[in-house]
């Protein structure tokens, strides 16, 4: 107990959690999570795939959608481990030091992930505004370049998070609220004072999921300028069918984003189960829902599925 109330103590370990209420039903909870991760990364890891391996999908639409889906499988692989021990084996000890590195990576896909989504947003505007000179604005160096700028910005936001974690003392409850180390979720545990991460974490959102969204309305913005000026009605709606996926995986994206932004400021006087279904639902079902988005509505994508399956079976 005197090592607890040392007000310089870090734990050596965390101690994770599954959905308050449920833990009777962890086991069969853990099913449907089960499928889920394996459809996240088995259904983003055959879409990467079918990119790679058909030329005719090397434009930068596709370029750039290979580039969503291995950020939500790098997504997926960060709970996966933390996720699968708590349900399947009721494991829930996560070491200090893998807790912050876990926590890291789950964030800087977050903000990857936003950024890529933003390039995809810009991506329509060119093939809608500017057709003819499409490929010409976006070669593959300047998607290469978008790519690594949204990497580097991820990093580089989310490095400090750790950082600002590990100088605080933790002398109070060990239990965090999830089945993954989540920021806000380890922040509130501190003893110490937290307004240094307060601050950086608002500020973070409103750099990279603030800007990126404000960006991405304004690029439909001009999209929906350019398809209205448009003649024929038949051209309009060719036009906004390019853009069905896209604003399907913001809405998957941002909205889950923006309840869980919001829970976190007026979670504490509730129940934590919205907060910790939402946080769920927002890491879980994102990477699930973005490889079916895209192979249902995306024809390329589907008849490229198709051939892919049918040469197995041959």
């Amino acid at each position: 107990m005197s090592v607890l109330n040392d007000s310089h103590y870090q734990p050596p370990f965390f101690l994770l959690s599954g959905i308050p209420g449920f833990e009777d039903a962890h086991i069969w909870i853990s099913i449907p999570l089960s499928i889920m991760y394996v459809i996240a990364i088995l259904g983003n890891s055959i879409i990467i795939h079918i990119i790679h391996k058909n030329p005719s999908l090397h434009e930068p639409q596709y370029v750039f959608l290979s580039m969503l889906e291995a950020t939500d499988t790098g997504m997926s692989a960060s709970t996966l481990p933390t996720v699968l021990n708590v349900f399947l084996f009721n494991h829930r000890e996560i070491e200090f030091h893998g807790c912050l590195a876990q926590m890291f990576f789950i964030h800087t896909f977050s903000s990857m992930e936003s950024a890529i989504l933003l390039a995809m947003a810009f991506d329509r505007f060119v093939a809608i505004h500017n057709p003819l000179r499409y490929t010409v604005i976006l070669t593959r160096s300047r998607i290469a370049q978008m790519g690594m700028a949204a990497t580097a910005r991820g990093v580089a936001l989310m490095a400090p998070l750790p950082i600002l974690l590990k100088r605080l003392p933790f002398c109070k409850n060990i239990v965090l609220s999830h089945s993954f180390c989540f920021h806000p979720d380890v922040m509130k545990l501190a003893c110490g004072s937290i307004r240094i991460n307060i601050i950086y974490g608002l500020a973070l959102v409103l750099c990279s999921f603030g800007v990126d969204s404000i960006f991405i309305v304004l690029s439909y913005a001009l999209i929906l300028k350019t398809v209205l000026g448009i003649a024929s009605r038949e051209g309009r709606l060719k036009a906004l069918n390019t853009c069905v996926s896209h604003v399907l995986t913001v809405l998957i994206f941002y909205v889950p984003l923006i309840a869980l932004a919001l829970i976190h400021r007026i979670g504490r006087y509730h129940s934590p189960l919205p907060h910790v279904t939402m946080s769920n639902i927002f890491l879980f079902l994102t990477p699930v829902l973005n490889p079916l988005v895209y192979s249902m509505k995306t024809k390329q994508i589907r008849s490229a599925l198709h051939r892919l399956f049918a040469f197995k079976r041959a």
